[in-house]
């Protein structure tokens, strides 16, 4: 199984901390962040400085709320286990909870770059829906597959992007997948093994 490592979204160069890709894999880090019943909004503010979100990042326990509600509708996208069911569920998230695209450069501070949201100063819940879906959809659209999944380990249910080509990847992690495999060949090897008496 191939495992392609993290870009660095702490590079100085803009365009790559808000790449396509560093933003699926933000939002699969807030995805993942945001699963607790009851998530410790600095633990979700660490991961939005992590991937460049400058300070200060102060979020109440009413913004982690609502970022949780988008990040459970956009968890949607990594259960589908096909593009078409994909497809489908972004298609619905952008017309029902996203403003019409426009560009944006915050007020000379940043490149000029899209936005879904309805405004610069959209609410947390609205901004990681509407930059979400946009990044998603171009993975959607550029791979013509998932842009990615849920964990297949029974103890994890952590989000992650695919990429690249190989075989299909089933757990967020090395670890998981070594977890995984080892527990099956316990299995296997607990089993009674029966021999052929003829």
């Amino acid at each position: 199984m191939r495992y392609i490592p993290r870009v660095s979204p702490r590079s100085d160069d803009w365009s790559t901390r808000h790449s396509v890709l560093t933003t699926a894999r933000r939002t699969a880090a807030l995805l993942n962040a945001l699963a607790d019943e009851h998530p410790d909004p600095n633990e979700v503010a660490d991961v939005l400085r992590a991937y460049g979100e400058p300070d200060p990042v102060d979020l109440t326990p009413r913004e982690v709320a609502g970022m949780r509600a988008a990040a459970a509708l956009l968890r949607q996208v990594f259960a589908a286990e096909h593009v078409d069911g994909a497809a489908a569920t972004l298609n619905r998230l952008l017309r029902d909870h996203t403003g019409a695209l426009r560009l944006t450069s915050h007020d000379g501070g940043t490149p000029w770059h899209p936005h879904l949201d309805h405004d610069d100063d959209a609410p947390w819940d609205q901004w990681l829906l509407a930059s979400s879906c946009m990044a998603l959809a171009v993975l959607v659209w550029d791979r013509q597959r998932p842009p990615g999944g849920i964990c297949a380990s029974p103890s994890c249910h952590n989000v992650f992007i695919t990429q690249g080509s190989g075989p299909e990847r089933r757990y967020c992690s090395r670890r998981c997948a070594t977890r995984e495999r080892v527990a099956a060949h316990r299995r296997a090897a607990a089993e009674p093994r029966t021999t052929d008496v003829s």
